[in-house]
């Protein structure tokens, strides 16, 4: 891809806030999203500098690592000064929807605290645009009084209203970006996909909740899409987007794809675990998303379910010892 980034739209002129070369900080770039989207980024030509914990990489390279703890402020503005991003993508923080108390302040300060650090120094020393990601667990508008579900909800809430705060008193240049249920290749093996098809592939069960929960499923490339569409689109600072399909589909639906699409005889123990309380159900706007961004999904639940089996196979050394429950395509 050359110059810059076209982007698709009905209304919005060919142009792009970012072109080849200019530089683009991905926190949390060691994660499932994190390193899928440096991949994309750098295939279009940008100077990537990925920030995590722990070094992932040589400090030299493309993209260049940077070992960070975002929750310290002086650390965090130092890393600021020595890349001077163009943009920023904030992904880093804690992720779990598990409601546990102890989750609470490590959610509080890997997510909110490193939010406000990041969005205090973008302010201060200016950059084409800050990129939030939100989560379905969020409350939605008009919900004040609706309790978030988990310490990740409420510190997603908060972080992602000073987002706003800082885009109306300071004209920080935030957008955020809403993921709905992401799936795909390298994600976490505790997650529910990934669980379910390292089982299968072992010949077990999976012990699952009742598989009654509704989500927004979403394929991680169409994400990315999204990501990059949230970067690069013009005259977009203040809005808050879904990437999802707009579509409910239950647990259960999409294990018994997973078993469909790998051709086993092992029936899933639905109900094996409780459920988790006040669990949101809710589709993503994808209307809103497109008339913004002239972004909408093109990878079908079954068509992204087969990738992320397919990558299983290739990557897991599982694989090449097969039970013979397991039928291979």
């Amino acid at each position: 891809m050359s110059g810059r980034f076209p982007v698709e739209k009905e209304s919005r002129p060919n142009q792009s806030l970012l072109g080849r070369g200019d530089r683009v900080l991905v926190t949390g770039a060691s994660g499932f999203l994190g390193s899928h989207l440096c991949r994309r980024l750098i295939q279009c030509g940008l100077e990537v500098h990925a920030v995590s914990r722990t070094l992932q990489g040589a400090p030299f390279e493309n993209p260049r690592w940077w070992r960070v703890d975002l929750e310290e402020y002086a650390a965090t503005k130092n890393l600021f000064e020595s890349v001077k991003p163009h943009a920023v993508f904030h992904l880093s923080g804690q992720a779990t929807g598990d409601p546990d108390i102890r989750h609470v302040l490590p959610t509080f300060r890997s997510q909110l605290l490193t939010t406000v650090n990041l969005l205090t120094i973008s302010a201060e020393m200016g950059c084409c645009r800050v990129i939030l990601t939100g989560s379905l667990t969020e409350p939605q508008a008009g919900q004040v009084d609706h309790p978030p579900s988990s310490p990740y909800a409420a510190s997603k809430w908060a972080s992602n209203a000073f987002g706003r705060m800082f885009q109306c008193l300071y004209q920080t240049p935030v957008v955020i970006v809403r993921p709905f249920m992401v799936y795909g290749p390298n994600q976490n093996p505790k997650k529910v996909i990934p669980y379910s098809i390292q089982s299968l592939m072992r010949g077990n069960q999976p012990k699952l909740t009742s598989g009654k929960w509704h989500a927004d499923w979403i394929y991680v490339d169409d994400v990315i899409d999204g990501f990059l569409a949230a970067m690069s689109v013009p005259g977009i600072e203040g809005s808050t987007i879904d990437l999802g399909t707009g579509q409910l589909v239950s647990v259960e639906a999409m294990i018994r794809q997973i078993v469909e699409i790998m051709g086993v005889s092992i029936e899933p123990q639905f109900g094996a675990l409780s459920n988790r309380r006040c669990e949101e159900v809710r589709a993503a706007d994808i209307e809103q998303t497109r008339r913004v961004l002239g972004w909408q999904p093109k990878i079908s639940v079954y068509e992204g379910i087969k990738r992320t089996v397919e990558w299983h196979r290739s990557s897991s050394p599982i694989s090449a010892v097969l039970p013979s429950t397991v039928k291979r395509d």
